[in-house]
C-alpha cells in the first residue's frame, strides 16, 4: 500500500496564522475591534473608509415648557489605508508537516513579529489624541498612587468602569507591584504577582505588560512666553488653536501637552465646570513660523451645547499657556496608558481575492487575514504573502489617560 501524505491548505494555515497573531495581539487585543461585512464578498482595497457613528449628546430643559431638539448624529471618518504583511518562502516539502511543525517553525515567529507591528502602528496613531495626562511623579516610574489619578481623570469622562486597562513596561510594571505589594489583594492576585510577575487586577484596571508602550519625545518649545487669546483663538468646534509668543523654528510634537488659564473641563453630562484645567494634546508636528501659529489639538473645544466640553471663565486677550504638563522640552519620556476598551477602535476588512494561486482569507475575533502563494517556477521557490488591512482611531479619548515616566 502506497503512503498518503497530506498536505497543509491554505485555509488551515490561516486559521492557524490568525489565531496566533490574536493571541500576541497586546494593545490591539484589548480596544474594540470591529469587521467591516462589507467587504466579505468583493473584498476592500487599501485606501478605503468608513463612517463611524459618535455618540449622541442632549441638553437638558428646566420648567414646564417643552423645548424639543432634533436628533443631529454626527460621524467620523476612519480610513483603511493600513496595510501590513509578512512575506516568506516555504516549499512544499514543509507543507507536508504537521500543523504544530508549521506553526512552531514558521508562523510563530511570523506572526509575533506582525503582531508588534501592528500594535505599534496603532499605539503611534492613536496616543496623541490623549489628552488626560497623569505626571504626578514625572520622570521616574509610575506607583500606586499615579494609577488611581489616571483613574480618576477616566471617571471624570464618565467611562464605565468595566473593561479598563493599563499597559506598562515592563519596569513600570515591576515598579507598580513593588508599590502595591503591601497591600491587601484577592490570593489569585498575589499568586500571580510572586510566581509570574503579573499584576493581573488592581484599582479597577486589569494590567499588561508590553513593550510596545509608547515613548514619547516632547518638542523644543518654550514654557514661559506663549499665550492664547480666549476671545478670538478658540473657536467653538474648530479643532485649531492660535498660540502667540512662540519662537518661529521651535517645534512641538504630536502628542505635546498643555492647558490654557481660564479653560476649564466640564462634566460631560451636567456641564458643571471641573475645579483643573481642560488639558490638550497637539495632534499634528508643527515646525513654529513666526511668532504666531496654529495648532490642531484633542479634545476639540466646544464651549456650549450639548457637546460642550470646556468653559471658558473669563476671556483674556494673552492667557498663558502651561507646557510643563508633559515635562522638559526635548526629552523621551515613556507613555503607559490607562484606557476604556471604547476608547479606541481597531477596523478591519476582507482584503480582496486573487483570481489565481493558493490562498485563504479568515477572520477571528474581529481581524480578518488574507493568505496568497504562488510558485515560482523559474527559482523553484514558492513565495507567502499574509497580510492584514485595517484602520484604527481614537474615538472616545476621553475615557483614556497617558501616566508619564
Amino acid at each position: 500500500m502506497s503512503n498518503t501524505i497530506k498536505t497543509l491548505q491554505a485555509g488551515d494555515i490561516t486559521r492557524k496564522a490568525l489565531a496566533i497573531l490574536h493571541n500576541k495581539l497586546v494593545f490591539c487585543k484589548t480596544i474594540n475591534r470591529e469587521y467591516d461585512g462589507r467587504f466579505a464578498v468583493s473584498g476592500a482595497k487599501n485606501g478605503g473608509y468608513l463612517e463611524i457613528r459618535e455618540p449622541n449628546q442632549f441638553t437638558v430643559r428646566t420648567g414646564a415648557v417643552m423645548d424639543t431638539q432634533d436628533v443631529t448624529e454626527s460621524t467620523t471618518q476612519l480610513v483603511v489605508a493600513t496595510q501590513k504583511g509578512i512575506d516568506i518562502n516555504f516549499s512544499s516539502v514543509e507543507l507536508t508537516l504537521s500543523m504544530d511543525d508549521f506553526a512552531s517553525r514558521i508562523l510563530e515567529p511570523a506572526m509575533s513579529r506582525l503582531a508588534a507591528d501592528v500594535d505599534a502602528t496603532v499605539i503611534a496613531g492613536c496616543y496623541p489624541y490623549i489628552y488626560n495626562f497623569e505626571n504626578t511623579t514625572l520622570g521616574t516610574k509610575p506607583v500606586l498612587a499615579d494609577i488611581l489619578a489616571a483613574r480618576a481623570l477616566i471617571s471624570k469622562g464618565l467611562a464605565p468602569t468595566s473593561d479598563r486597562v493599563i499597559m506598562l513596561d515592563s519596569l513600570a510594571a515591576n515598579s507598580v507591584i513593588t508599590d502595591g505589594k503591601s497591600l491587601f489583594h484577592a490570593s489569585s492576585e498575589i499568586e500571580r504577582q510572586y510566581s509570574e510577575g503579573q499584576i493581573g487586577r488592581m484599582g479597577g484596571f486589569t494590567f499588561y505588560e508590553s513593550e510596545m508602550t509608547p515613548t514619547h519625545t516632547t518638542g523644543s518649545r518654550t514654557d514661559t512666553t506663549p499665550t492664547v487669546s480666549t476671545t478670538v483663538g478658540i473657536t467653538s468646534g474648530d479643532a485649531t488653536i492660535t498660540m502667540s509668543g512662540v519662537i518661529s523654528g521651535e517645534t512641538y510634537m504630536a502628542g505635546d501637552i498643555f492647558t490654557i488659564a481660564g479653560v476649564y473641563a466640564v462634566n460631560p453630562e451636567t456641564k458643571a465646570r471641573y475645579g483643573h484645567l481642560q488639558q490638550f494634546s497637539v495632534t499634528e508636528t508643527v515646525t513654529v513660523s513666526g511668532t504666531s501659529d496654529t495648532f490642531e489639538v484633542s479634545p476639540i473645544p466646544i464651549t456650549s451645547g450639548a457637546k460642550q466640553n470646556v468653559e471658558i471663565v473669563t476671556g483674556s486677550a494673552t492667557a498663558s499657556v502651561t507646557n510643563l504638563a508633559h515635562g522638559a522640552a526635548s526629552t523621551s519620556y515613556i507613555n503607559s496608558l490607562a484606557y476604556h476598551k471604547d476608547a479606541f477602535t481597531m477596523v478591519t476588512a476582507d482584503l480582496e481575492m486573487p483570481d489565481s494561486g493558493w490562498y485563504a482569507r479568515k477572520v477571528i475575533d474581529g481581524i480578518s487575514m488574507r493568505i496568497w502563494r504562488q510558485g515560482d517556477i523559474v527559482n523553484d521557490k514558492h513565495p507567502c504573502r499574509i497580510d492584514v488591512l485595517f484602520g484604527y482611531k481614537a474615538i472616545r479619548p476621553e475615557w483614556a489617560c497617558r501616566i508619564c515616566s
